[in-house]
């Protein structure tokens, strides 16, 4: 005669389901986008009837051939264009149909850019051009300047603060750049061909940098790079090609 069951062996048949466990909600939601541009009268589809979810807190790269419409889905994403069909919407904004003027007070709140040129500013100091992007608030002068001098502390250039762009290699220009995209504490961070322009050890100290804005400070990263060493970086990778994602 077999032994009874004990009750802990009895399988739990009215236990509640519970669902799992929500992953990260979608800062970047894009439905059905295309972009078309014109050369003359001829029109050139750039982007294909295109759907991206960019979760909050990820890092993604984006890769591609020359052409393959990254840096126009970038700038898409960034609200710095607008798409010819379909709908973005980025931070719970939903950009599509935004004016110029609240585009412009979007990006200022929301978003960091990093440029493979830099784009620093040859005739004011590493703190003047991380302060940029802040004369646009309501800051005070002083309260500008402190979150400048934080930002390239973040950054690792607290002894660099007066020096011109013209003092600084490639690498600490880049990261001068970093601070300034991070001053005003945006949520997403775009940065297209970040270590473009950079040496091997300058573009590793660059995308150390970038994962310690992500894994440290949350930032979500959109990265769109021809480098594999800064690909294989991102925990996300995705691929573009004549205007679809692979």
């Amino acid at each position: 005669m077999s032994e009874a069951s004990t009750d802990s062996e009895k399988p739990e048949k009215d236990a509640p389901y519970r669902a799992p466990a929500p992953g990260p909600k979608a800062i970047v939601e894009l439905r059905g986008i295309g972009k078309t541009f014109f050369r003359g009268k001829e029109p050139v589809k750039v982007l294909d009837d295109l759907d991206l979810d960019v979760p909050e807190g990820s890092f993604e790269a984006l890769m591609g051939p020359s052409g393959s419409g990254k840096s126009t889905l970038l700038n898409l994403i960034a609200g710095l264009d607008r798409p010819t069909r379909g709908t973005i919407t980025v931070a719970g904004t939903e950009l599509s149909k935004a004016s110029d003027g609240a585009l412009a007070r979007w990006r200022s709140q929301n978003i960091g850019f990093i440029f493979q040129a830099y784009n620093l500013m040859p005739v004011l100091t590493a703190l003047q051009n991380v302060e940029l992007p802040l004369l646009l608030t309501s800051l005070s002068s002083s309260e500008r300047k402190k979150r400048a001098q934080t930002a390239l502390r973040i950054v690792g250039l607290e002894d660099r603060t007066h020096h011109y762009p013209r003092q600084l290699s490639g690498g600490q220009e880049q990261r001068v750049a970093i601070a300034r995209a991070i001053v005003n504490d945006p949520k997403i961070i775009v940065a297209d061909e970040p270590t473009g322009d950079l040496d091997r050890q300058s573009a590793d100290d660059v995308l150390n940098l970038l994962d310690k804005l992500n894994t440290e400070l949350k930032k979500t990263i959109f990265m769109v790079t021809h480098d594999p060493a800064a690909a294989e970086r991102a925990n996300v990778l995705r691929k573009l090609d004549k205007g679809k994602l692979k």
